[in-house]
């Protein structure tokens, strides 16, 4: 920084009113000192210090000067211990991003968790389906679904995720189920906010193409229309457990069902993350260590 070292040389002359003075508070030498004092004046222009044998006095500048750079050493040393309590604590704001529903019923309640044993932290979760821009919009953590694309961005795996194709009972009894990837396009198909299914086939990554007449971009809306009846639907395992356990809904082609997609936290790239950072992470990826609540579900064939 520009006459920084100058500049605090300066102050703590005139605060122990001696160039030695200084020296020792310094640690430097009492010449060390003078020369930059004396670089400081060459460099403003102007004298700031009378000096005498006996005493120094400061100049009408001076004083101008001193009263405006008297506070700044503080208020580094001030600075460089907030830095290191952050550094070494988890504190301070802290804003992050996650799907709608995967948000309300798993990663509020851990986050609300993690809150009670760190009462520093400033959260603000906002939960969207939105494909948030993290470093344009300032978030320090996104919760995102599915294969990561964006090279911008770190990182790690939070747990698996399946989706099923699922229907009603009442909608297999009129309808009947398909038994092939081809004979999707004979049956009622609903459609979130993407316009293709995930499959496996031989072995293989499979997107299907799916035309519909119902789309929302709610999962919960597309999830009352499939326990309605209306149609066939791909929905993650966190929406339909529930429904295949009481038998309300029925998960179909089990022979291409893809094994699993990742959830992921996601953060822009630092060369220091910070701690508060590095325990949210640590804390989420731990309480989903055993994938809970997710569990497979039996096909209906």
């Amino acid at each position: 920084m520009k006459n920084w070292e100058a500049m605090e040389a300066f102050v703590e002359v005139v605060r122990q009113g001696s160039f030695s003075a200084a020296a020792i508070k310094l640690s430097v030498s009492a010449s060390h000192i003078s020369r930059l004092v004396t670089q400081l004046e060459s460099e403003l222009g102007c004298t700031l210090l009378f000096r005498t044998t006996r005493r120094i006095r400061l100049s009408e500048a001076g004083e101008l000067y001193y009263q405006h750079c008297r506070d700044l050493p503080a208020a580094l040393t001030s600075a460089e211990e907030v830095i290191s309590s952050l550094n070494q604590a988890p504190i301070g704001s802290f804003k992050m991003t996650c799907a709608t529903t995967f948000g309300e019923r798993y990663i509020a309640p851990v986050m609300n968790d993690f809150l009670t044993t760190h009462p520093k932290i400033e959260l603000d979760l906002h939960l969207t389906n939105r494909a948030v821009d993290l470093i344009e919009e300032n978030y320090d953590l996104a919760i995102r679904m599915g294969a990561m694309k964006d090279s911008s961005l770190l990182s790690r795996r939070l747990c698996d995720r399946k989706e099923y194709l699922c229907a009603s009972r009442e909608y297999i009894d009129q309808y009947g189920i398909p038994h092939t990837l081809s004979e999707l396009s004979k049956h009622k198909c609903l459609i979130g906010s993407k316009n293709h299914w995930l499959f496996q086939q031989n072995g293989q990554r499979k997107e299907v193409k799916i035309s519909s007449q119902w789309r929302s971009n709610s999962g919960l809306a597309l999830l009352d229309a499939v326990k309605k009846g209306l149609g066939i639907a791909q929905l993650p395992d966190y929406y339909v457990q529930e429904e295949f356990d009481s038998g309300r809904l029925v998960p179909l082609l089990s022979q291409y069902q893809y094994p699993y997609s990742g959830v992921w936290l996601v953060y822009p790239k630092v060369q220091h993350p910070s701690p508060k950072l590095k325990a949210i992470c640590d804390y989420l990826i731990h309480c989903f260590k055993d994938n809970a609540p997710f569990k497979p579900a039996q096909a209906y064939d």
